[in-house]
């Protein structure tokens, strides 16, 4: 897949899902950006499937829910310049706003994502770095009784068990309440005094009974918490005048808070939590078989339709409750098994644009445990891949919850990295024969009879996929483009000396800078416009026979929301080398302070033999600065 100018294709995406004011919302999680949109029907999802760099859309729980893959957060920071106030804090997915009426299943859905989104990738890591000491310390590689020992165990662990002080701030950012007077409340029921009550004597408050509980690691009672205190922070803001508003809020909403919580809303929703997670845990302990049928089956159904975010805080709380979770047991083969059939295709096919996407996707499952790219651009429109993916992850997720498959680490993303998270199963061998068992059926049924060159001839127009993973049937006969032209004189420079480290590092393809001398800028070569934002900085061509060009007019430039920029085509135009695209006031955008660096990159560069800039000093408009080797 091409490389994605992010800054250049938020607003795009931005004006293809019905304009600003059409998001009421917005939060992302591993590989999606998930917007909450008044009226859905003013998305065009049919163009924004198309786009470089989208996956695909997936509308479901109460979200318009746009898939990305591995880099969806620098898209989200492209997009969240754009929305003051939404994804920061101010709404961050829920209510008010104009939101659409949801039903309960959607909105429980929806708080779920919105609060555990933003923490998911750090208890993710942390996870995984407690796995990795625990099997150190296991094959006596660090010395538990050591200082140093001490010191890496709260580094790994002081995430999780300060879990309440961290969703303090995510649900209050959900519900509208003071941040900071949510971690007050937050840090009550883990404040060491009271973490020190628990101790099964008889405790009260005011003479009222007092239930202790641990709420160390714990998930629902901060989050109920957190709802009602919204609730007391507005009647305190209709109540108190504003001289004293700002200090009286937060002080009389810790008051009450802090004691009601311990009185009852933490026993009650603990013994709710504790409850369903020992029911859980009694399916994998008595039924096993089920369990990890169900699970390692259906996982990437599930995740497809955004569901799981419905049992994050189930396997959050049965960590908490019972030390460690089953249902992350059968997971490891239903990822598993899907990069599996994805590597399969990629190996099987002869079609190079399909293995260009298939590689990078498939090690992204393999590696990461992030399986949308390769569900949803190579198994799931082929069909068969993604039923033997299924397969694979039914058999080996039964066997991996009859070996007791499980994780004593939340947030843990399963993947070939995260193996050391499943240590303390209790039959681990058989645990890792089911993995590999799962992962053999998907690879060798995808190899033997998951393939057709036939339905991987054109994977874009299958999938519906992004902008430039197939060539059309007519480009197949179309002259080659043999080399790009200068779109601006003025002084060119390597691309590793750009100004920017997403160019620099040739994450987006082999090109060239050029210092502009005048601001007449024109196409490099002849195509089709296929990107033309309207702040008037960037823009993308693709030629007849597949290359796809990004002229990129300046570094931040976008922030100038086109102030400066006159463009001179539209998306859809054909245009010819030398034909302009754009005309710039360089001394307005020198004076606003950006850099007005030009950069001309071949974002298809990984699908072409060789890419070879020509770099010597000044070069003249139309002068040969990139050659193309097929």
């Amino acid at each position: 897949m091409a490389k994605v100018d992010y800054a250049a294709m938020a607003p795009d995406l931005l004006e293809r899902i019905g304009g600003e004011a059409n998001v009421t919302a917005l939060s992302h999680c591993a590989t999606r950006m998930r917007f909450v949109l008044k009226d859905e029907s003013k998305a065009d999802t049919t163009a924004i499937k198309t786009m470089s760099g989208v996956v695909t859309v997936v509308q479901a729980g109460g979200q318009y829910q746009v898939v990305i893959g591995n880099d969806v957060p620098l898209l989200f920071a492209q997009v969240q310049a754009l929305l003051p106030g939404l994804g920061s804090g101010k709404n961050d997915g829920s209510e008010g706003g104009g939101a659409p009426s949801r039903n309960p299943l959607d909105a429980f859905i929806a708080l779920v994502s919105a609060i555990f989104a933003p923490v998911l990738w750090t208890l993710a890591g942390t996870g995984l770095f407690k796995a990795f000491l625990a099997m150190f310390a296991t094959l006596n590689w660090i010395d538990e009784a050591s200082d140093t020992y001490t010191v890496l165990y709260a580094a790994s662990d002081a995430f999780m068990n300060f879990l309440p002080l961290v969703l303090a701030v995510t649900a209050a950012r959900h519900f509208k309440a003071n941040q900071f007077t949510a971690m007050a409340i937050a840090g009550a029921l883990v404040y060491p005094s009271i973490v020190a009550m628990n101790d099964g004597g008889a405790h009260t408050f005011l003479g009222i009974p007092l239930v202790i509980m641990s709420y160390t690691s714990s998930v629902l009672p901060i989050i109920v918490a957190v709802w009602v205190q919204s609730y007391v922070e507005r009647v305190c803001d209709r109540v108190f005048p504003s001289a004293f508003r700002n200090f009286m809020t937060p002080w009389i909403s810790v008051l009450v808070m802090a004691p009601l919580t311990l009185l009852t809303i933490g026993p009650l929703t603990t013994t709710i939590a504790d409850g369903i997670a020992s029911g859980v845990q009694l399916l994998f302990i008595h039924v096993p078989l089920l369990g990890g049928i169900v699970i390692g089956g259906f996982w990437q159904v599930i995740v497809m339709f955004g569901l799981h975010w419905g049992l994050v805080p189930i396997m959050t709380q049965e960590i908490t409750t019972n030390g460690y979770s089953l249902i992350y047991g059968p997971i490891g083969a239903a990822v598993l098994a899907q990069a599996a059939a994805g590597l399969a295709v990629m190996i099987r096919t002869r079609d190079a644009k399909v293995r260009e996407l298939a590689g990078p996707a498939s090690l992204s499952g393999f590696l990461a445990g992030v399986t949308e790219p390769i569900i949803y651009g190579i198994n799931l429109p082929r069909k068969l891949p993604f039923y033997f993916g299924i397969l694979g992850g039914a058999v080996g997720g039964a066997i991996g919850a009859i070996a007791g498959g499980r994780v004593s680490q939340a947030g843990v993303f399963p993947s070939l990295i995260a193996i050391p998270a499943y240590l303390e199963t209790p039959h681990f061998i058989l645990w890792l024969i089911g993995v590999i068992v799962g992962v053999a059926i998907a690879f060798i049924l995808t190899f033997m009879f998951g393939v057709k060159d036939d339905a991987d001839a054109a994977p874009g127009e299958q999938t519906g996929g992004p902008a430039g993973s197939a060539a059309t049937t007519g480009s197949r006969a179309a002259e080659p483009t043999n080399a790009l032209v200068a779109p601006v004189g003025g002084s060119a420079v390597p691309l590793e000396r750009v100004k920017d480290p997403v160019f620099s590092s040739g994450a987006l393809g082999n090109g060239v800078g050029i210092v502009p001398a005048s601001g007449r800028l024109a196409a490099p070569a002849a195509g089709t416009v296929v990107t033309a934002m309207e702040t008037g900085h960037a823009f993308g061509i693709k030629t007849d026979d597949g290359v796809e060009i990004l002229i990129h007019v300046g570094i931040d430039t976008v922030n100038l929301k086109g102030a400066g920029f006159t463009p001179r085509v539209a998306v859809g135009d054909r245009v010819g080398a030398g034909d302009p695209l754009v005309d710039v006031d360089l001394e307005a955008v020198n004076a606003a302070g950006y850099d007005t660096t030009t950069i001309v990159v071949i974002t298809s560069t990984a699908s072409l033999g060789a890419v070879v800039p020509i770099v010597d000093g000044d070069v003249r408009a139309g002068e040969t600065i990139i050659e193309i080797d097929r």
